[in-house]
């Protein structure tokens, strides 16, 4: 048997390439009935794996490489889709993706993070870690959706922006710190998604909306459960209990406040079944939309304004 990507899913690998084993064999006696089987003992195991994830193995399926990426999204919801390159400063980050598209009759502006899956690909995308010229770009289709009224669709999945030299040479901190600004005031609705890896201030330069929403295996944190460890342990394999202090997954962040909604996956996670994900996203989407568009611009603001100052909100008994 192969390795699995997560550990904890080997067995449900096993089964899965069973079936396509026999689903691949000609028509025989029995097989049909060997692969009903299969299948309904692949969802009853898989429902049962998945039910009791620690903090930790959904951290691991939130990086799974499979789970679908920006670019599925709007090849699989959009049409019309025209990407920008380049912040017209310094050069072009492929880490994120940005551009105009046409989503379910509307025009959109779409941003999001993009990890790439082969190593050529990841290599080129630097695994999702944008620059600072990524933010800036990001920025420049914020303010044009902003000039042309077109809502923004970000999608984000990273985890965190590139702590390299030049990176912050050419102003990391002040990129991600001057998207926040102007996402804060911008005039015209702000959806964002949590896909997969929500990482510190690398997510939240692209993540300030009037609706946020999370997938329910992805994660949103301030730091890596490793960084984490390394700065309050200085041990690596205690990984673990930070990811359970960091209160990181869905669930927490909606019972935080700091997330709108959980976007349920299909069972197995999204990397099992991207199609039907990316179709629960869709509809979220739509459903948010509908309801930001019936709100003027002001009162739009001010509820933005407003959801975020609860968050972190403390009270004294």
């Amino acid at each position: 048997m192969r390795p699995s990507e997560i550990p904890f899913e080997a067995p449900l690998e096993d089964l899965r390439r069973r079936i396509e084993e026999l689903e691949s064999y000609p028509q025989g006696s029995g097989r049909s009935k060997e692969i009903s089987r299969l299948k309904t003992k692949l969802l009853r195991d898989t429902r049962e794996v998945y039910s009791g994830l620690s903090r930790w193995e959904k951290t691991l399926v939130a990086r799974h490489s499979k789970r679908p990426h920006t670019l599925d999204y709007v090849e699989h919801l959009m049409a019309d889709w025209v990407e920008m390159h380049g912040d017209r400063a310094f050069g072009d980050d492929p880490a994120i993706v940005a551009g105009l598209a046409t989503f379910m009759g509307r025009s959109v502006a779409v941003v999001g993070h993009q990890k790439g899956r082969s190593t050529k690909e990841r290599i080129h995308r630097n695994f999702g870690q944008a620059r600072p010229e990524g933010y800036r770009k990001a920025l420049r289709l914020m303010k044009m959706a902003e000039r042309f009224a077109l809502p923004l669709l970000c999608f984000v999945d990273t985890p965190g922006a590139y702590p390299g030299l030049g990176a912050e040479q050419r102003g990391q901190a002040e990129a991600i710190a001057r998207n926040l600004i102007e996402m804060a005031g911008l005039r015209t609705q702000i959806i964002v998604t949590i896909t997969g890896e929500g990482g510190s201030g690398g997510a939240l330069g692209i993540a300030m909306g009037d609706r946020v929403y999370i997938l329910e295996y992805s994660i949103y944190s301030v730091i890596s459960p490793e960084g984490c460890a390394a700065i309050l342990w200085r041990d690596q394999d205690k990984k673990e209990n930070a990811a359970d202090a960091l209160r990181l997954t869905a669930p927490d962040t909606f019972e935080l406040g700091v997330v709108d909604a959980v976007i349920p996956e299909p069972a197995g996670a999204a990397h099992a079944n991207p199609n039907e994900t990316i179709q629960h996203v869709g509809a979220t989407i739509a459903a948010g939309l509908a309801e930001l568009e019936r709100l003027s611009i002001d009162k739009l603001l001010q509820a933005r304004y407003d959801r975020f100052r609860k968050i972190g909100f403390l009270t004294e008994n």
